[in-house]
């Protein structure tokens, strides 16, 4: 009897064979394939991603106007306004070329801004003129190495700023950050002052 019951366990056991074992072994693989391409797409998407970041913010960066030297105010000694700014300019970190293309009254093919903000008044695209010192190449952009003195012209103002008002200067390049000069006029209106 006990052989017989011996018989019958051994009759009923399977196992698995090689070829199972194998197409088992083959779907992990696959399985474990495609997960793997997965996470490596989106690490190389992420990290791509703040690779453009970071060309961007050095892009902008490279873009920005510096101010070379002091602000100058031309006065009006006889009504005691200031009729222009003038101001020196270079690009940070020898960066890319800045178009300075000036906007003389009634100009519209400049893309640099220059804005004016006082207490009575904003005014936001102001005419300035460009000059050059020192080494340029006799174009409209602000090159690596270069220096622009740009003359804005305030006499067209509501309220031209007088003794002891404040106002504001933005410098507007197409690309970069925007330069902010805020000053403030003595108490003796002369034809040059130096704002420091």
């Amino acid at each position: 009897m006990l052989k017989r019951v011996i018989k019958t366990l051994h009759r009923d056991e399977r196992g698995i064979t090689g070829l199972e074992t194998a197409i088992i072994l083959i779907a992990f693989v696959v399985v474990a394939s495609v997960f793997a391409y997965s996470v490596l797409s989106a690490g190389i998407f992420a990290s791509q991603k703040g690779q453009e970041a970071i060309y961007a913010g050095l892009s902008e960066a490279r873009a920005t106007l510096e101010l070379k030297g002091d602000v100058y105010a031309l006065g009006n000694k006889t009504t005691g306004n200031i009729t222009a700014v003038t101001v020196t300019l270079t690009n940070t970190m020898g960066g890319q070329a800045i178009d300075l293309t000036q906007n003389t009254t009634g100009n519209e093919t400049h893309v640099t801004i220059i804005s004016y903000t006082d207490r009575n008044q904003h005014v936001s695209d102001l005419p300035w003129t460009v000059s050059w010192i020192g080494k340029n190449n006799n174009d409209h952009s602000l090159d690596q190495n270069e220096q622009a003195v740009i003359r804005i012209n305030l006499s067209g103002l509501n309220h031209s700023p007088a003794t002891y008002d404040q106002f504001t200067i933005e410098i507007k390049p197409i690309n970069g950050a925007p330069l902010i000069l805020n000053r403030t006029l003595p108490a003796k209106i002369d034809a040059v002052m130096d704002l420091h």
